[in-house]
């Protein structure tokens, strides 16, 4: 048993070990600890160095008591008695002797160094073995509330990662010369290096790391598509699991975060110039940040009477908490930010009339339109679109009726039509607020659904029914014009559409129905008007979107600029985020050509 008040010699190795010398094994005694044993020239006694299921993961403490900085001055076999350490190799850290060993890895011996010194972790290993060894390492999960638990409430489902499994996660990462993963990154976050700062145990600095590119690490953590983006380009992923890096990426950010380690920087020049931001989602906050952070006077307008746009209105607490989003809006606050509520642009404030007070304006109001499918009895009660239930539920917190005055859509029997991410947050939503039996339709199989493989996991551990290769025909509804059931039909996959997945094609005569006193539509989203209408010389595509320069995400109107959903279409939060990057470095590198003049904030009541 090691005595607590005693410091340790620490060391880090793998598995079997063996003398290099009588190439018998140091792991003679107490096997099922995983020791190696070793005789010391100074002591009588022999002592232990207690061993590490992965290389560069657990710290791994000896029963030789050592002071601080101590060198140890031999490690002997204990079968032949020689001598380990090598005569002509020192450490490279910090240069002191080192003693070799035999690994047994991956099925081969594998030559291996220990540093003699307390305190030093280095350990001697070609790139390629520690490479081989890394790809053992398993993919870390997410510790989890229980499925029969978290169905009532509306807490965080995952908990996190410990500092442990954070550490162990990225132990994985292979540090590649061509980080592959940083392409798939829609604003380029340098992955590895705040990796390598997690494996060295600096989170906050991978904290910073990543803020250079990310300035919402917490969020993008937790709701970005990481396994379609920078995880996918993962090389580790080619023959194994890639590294999770969303899991870390929310690691170091609630470190920083709870460990009061942010630091607002401080705005050391003022351009005197102007910004307006419409809307205050991701791509409109990140436009904010870039900009306040380059010494503009930045103004955030949102129609709504809270910050975060979708982030607030669009996803529920048990997947984002919205004591994170605040927490970042906070942070922008602190930063000189200015927002105004309540504020409509295209009804209180044109386009035309910012421009006669901002110097340039950027356009993020993402796409709020509900979309229908224009069925029979569609208008009947008890139907909503995705967006009116989840801003009820979320925004007004109707999950918390009567604590909040906003009542809860409620139904026993509730249909979801849709299978993306919002699909999935509406009916995990009603199966928190007491529903008895929540079902998903969707038109095409399962290998199509939209949604991340992580939500459609936790719908369907939740209770969450699923009709596949379904599709509404129509509402029905009772004498009181409410909704009693919806009819369907079945489909069945046919050649690929524009979008490269089959298209799906009703079976005939294939027709039922299902009893239901709630449903919601949650088929995507359209482009609000009310921004076109009074601006009728902003641009728009054929899908009716507005048109940007893909360079600089400019639109027709000099100097105002528009990214995200409102540009895209429904998209993810970290692509938002890369636009307003984009429009961000265009609008500075505009405006700061000389001869602009200053304008005056404006604000409408």
């Amino acid at each position: 048993m090691l005595d607590p008040n005693v410091k340790y010699l620490k060391f880090k190795t793998f598995l079997q070990t063996y003398c290099p010398h009588c190439k018998n094994s140091l792991n003679t005694e107490n096997k099922d600890k995983k020791l190696i044993h070793f005789k010391s020239l100074f002591k009588k006694e022999p002592f232990d160095l207690y061993l590490s299921p992965y290389l560069d993961v657990f710290e791994v403490e000896t029963s030789k008591p050592i002071k601080e900085g101590d060198i140890v001055d031999d490690f002997l076999c204990p079968h032949c008695g020689k001598s380990l350490l090598h005569k002509d190799i020192n450490c490279g850290e910090c240069g002191s002797p080192v003693a070799e060993v035999t690994v047994s890895a991956l099925s081969r011996l594998i030559t291996f160094f220990l540093c003699t010194k307390y305190g030093c972790e280095w350990h001697g290993l070609t790139k390629r073995d520690e490479r081989h060894i890394k790809l053992k390492i398993p993919r870390q999960d997410m510790p989890e509330q229980d499925q029969t638990l978290r169905v009532h409430n509306f807490q965080e489902v995952p908990y996190g990662y410990t500092t442990e499994l954070a550490q162990l996660e990225a132990g994985r990462c292979l540090q590649c010369k061509k980080p592959t993963c940083v392409d798939g990154c829609p604003v380029n976050v340098d992955i590895p290096s705040f990796i390598a700062l997690i494996a060295e145990g600096e989170y906050g600095a991978a904290a910073k790391k990543i803020k250079e590119r990310n300035v919402f690490p917490a969020i993008c953590g937790r709701v970005c598509p990481q396994e379609s983006q920078c995880e996918s380009k993962c090389i580790l992923g080619v023959k194994d699991t890639p590294v999770a890096i969303g899991r870390l990426e929310r690691f170091v950010a609630d470190f920083e975060r709870k460990m009061d380690l942010v630091e607002v920087p401080v705005i050391t020049a003022n351009t005197g110039k102007g910004i307006a931001v419409i809307g205050s989602g991701p791509g409109g906050l990140t436009v904010a940040s870039d900009m306040r952070q380059l010494g503009y006077n930045v103004t955030v307008y949102e129609a709504l009477h809270e910050t975060g746009g979708v982030l607030t209105y669009g996803i529920p607490e048990f997947r984002l908490p919205k004591a994170i989003v605040q927490f970042e809006i906070n942070y922008l606050k602190e930063m000189g930010v200015r927002f105004e509520m309540n504020h409509v642009i295209g009804n209180i404030l044109t386009i035309e009339e910012l421009l006669e007070h901002f110097d340039a304006i950027f356009i993020g109001v993402g796409a709020g339109l509900p979309r229908f499918m224009n069925l029979q009895g569609e208008s009947l009660g008890n139907i909503f679109s995705a967006n009116e239930y989840l801003t009820r539920m979320n925004l007004m917190k109707a999950y918390k009726f009567p604590e909040y005055d906003t009542p809860k859509p409620h139904g026993n029997k509730v249909v979801v039509v849709g299978g993306g991410n919002v699909a999935m947050d509406c009916a995990r939503t009603a199966q928190r607020t007491g529903a008895n039996e929540v079902t998903i339709v969707y038109r095409r199989s399962r290998h199509e659904l939209p949604a991340r493989a992580e939500e459609v996991h936790h719908a369907e551990e939740e209770g969450i029914r699923f009709k596949l290769l379904t599709n509404p025909v129509q509402y029905i509804g009772t004498d009181s014009n409410t909704v009693k059931a919806v009819e369907c039909i079945r489909m069945e996959l046919g050649e690929p559409d524009a979008s490269g997945r089959r298209r799906p094609v009703p079976v005939k005569e294939s027709n039922f129905t299902i009893n239901c006193d709630m449903a919601i539509v949650a088929i995507g989203t359209g482009p609000n008007p009310i921004i076109f209408q009074s601006t009728p010389d902003l641009g728009l595509n054929k899908w009716g979107y507005i048109d940007v320069n893909p360079e600089t995400n400019e639109t027709s109107i000099p100097n105002v600029y528009a990214g995200g959903d409102i540009v895209t279409g429904s998209a993810t939060v970290i692509e938002a985020m890369g636009a307003g990057r984009i429009a961000a470095r265009a609008m500075h590198e505009k405006l700061s050509k000389p001869n602009r003049k200053k304008k005056k904030v404006v604000s409408k009541h």
